[in-house]
């Protein structure tokens, strides 16, 4: 899989290319852009590029082959979930003791150490980053060059300072990768020591066209759909559940034709009993509490006569419709009751009965 098959943002791709060419690639680099962008994809790509025993050229510029043995490694933690997942799982087999000391890392490669947030906190902890300055300054053992790629932005405040502390005086043979849905979220004085590199929203028709490609049993209307709820990012479009996300909208759209005329409450009780406790449950739960925000957002388009925004297209004549039964503050105070039923996953409150206020509470709004 070459630079080529990436996705959009060329001219982001072409930059990095070009240090690779000169051989002056940063020690740190933030990639900054939507989730599903491709920021993960690109820093695998460029970490295979950099210790391709081949290194073909493609344009000119370096490539990599994606069969030697170095690109075959790195490639074992492309599918970053799959990994991370197993990482969980070999820290769970662990006796009690060790667990607490035993820190999430991903490697398949001896030179390419992947980074994730740490569970349950889902940051990036102190002991991870001392892993890091444990290993950077050692040259790499089968490649040209070490990578670290911070899969997440989220750090502790010991682990960023003490991350600041390598980007002081970083090796010469060794590359960070810093992914960010924000680069705000990164200390100041990290983001003065790196060069930040942004993924774009792609347009809804490239998109499109790359999901016809992709997905020719969808329909025109489904993939203009899961173009726009993707918001540009390609990875979110070509990894969207559709059927997942149509039966959690019908359960959204139940709810908010109830709570904005209300009538007999016997089917919003058959939508929200199916929502119940365990894990299951709780994705489902978030798919609904996402696909509601999803919804009242396009509402809130209507209502400010900005049609063209809408997302959920192929149902215009319904939205329209809710949209002339609603007003400003109830799509507001949606929004902040859409707000309490997260808080209240979070206390482990019983969702159905979360979901059933929620609606209740519209009713008198």
């Amino acid at each position: 899989m070459p630079f080529s098959d990436f996705h959009g943002n060329a001219e982001t791709v072409h930059r990095l290319r070009e240090m690779l060419a000169r051989d002056r690639l940063p020690h740190a680099i933030i990639l900054a852009g939507a989730r599903g962008a491709g920021k993960y994809k690109l820093a695998q790509m460029t970490a295979k590029a950099l210790n391709c025993l081949q290194r073909p050229l493609c344009d000119g510029l370096p490539d990599f082959c994606g069969a030697c043995s170095n690109c075959l490694r790195i490639a074992e933690a492309d599918d970053l979930a799959a990994r991370f997942a197993e990482s969980v799982a070999a820290r769970e087999d662990l006796r009690e003791a060790d667990k607490r000391d035993t820190r999430l890392l991903i490697q398949t490669h001896p030179d390419v150490l992947i980074i994730p947030p740490d569970p349950p906190q889902m940051m990036v902890k102190v002991g991870q980053v001392r892993r890091v300055i444990e290993t950077i300054y050692f040259r790499p053992s089968q490649g040209r060059e070490a990578v670290y790629i911070f899969t997440d932005s989220a750090f502790m405040k010991e682990a960023a300072n003490s991350l600041l502390k390598i980007l002081e005086e970083p090796p010469g043979f060794a590359t960070m990768f810093l992914l960010t849905e924000n680069p705000g979220e990164l200390l100041p004085t990290i983001r003065s020591r790196a060069i930040t590199l942004t993924l774009a929203a792609l347009p809804a028709a490239e998109i499109e066209a790359c999901l016809a490609r992709l997905h020719p049993e969808w329909t025109a209307r489904q993939r203009a759909l899961v173009a726009r709820l993707s918001g540009g990012a390609v990875g979110a479009a070509l990894s969207f559940d559709l059927a997942a996300y149509v039966t959690a909208r019908k359960d959204a759209l139940a709810l908010l034709a109830t709570a904005a005329q209300p009538q007999d409450h016997s089917e919003l009780f058959k939508v929200t009993e199916t929502y119940r406790a365990g894990a299951e449950g709780k994705d489902k739960t978030e798919e609904l509490i996402r696909t509601l925000y999803w919804l009242l957002e396009d509402l809130l388009f209507l209502k400010s006569g900005t049609p063209e925004l809408v997302r959920n297209t192929d149902i215009a004549p319904e939205l329209g419709c809710m949209a002339q039964a609603v007003d400003f503050a109830w799509i507001t105070a949606a929004s902040d009751r859409l707000g309490e039923v997260e808080s209240g996953m979070r206390r482990n409150l019983l969702r159905s009965l979360s979901l059933d206020a929620f609606v209740a509470a519209l009713e008198r709004a």
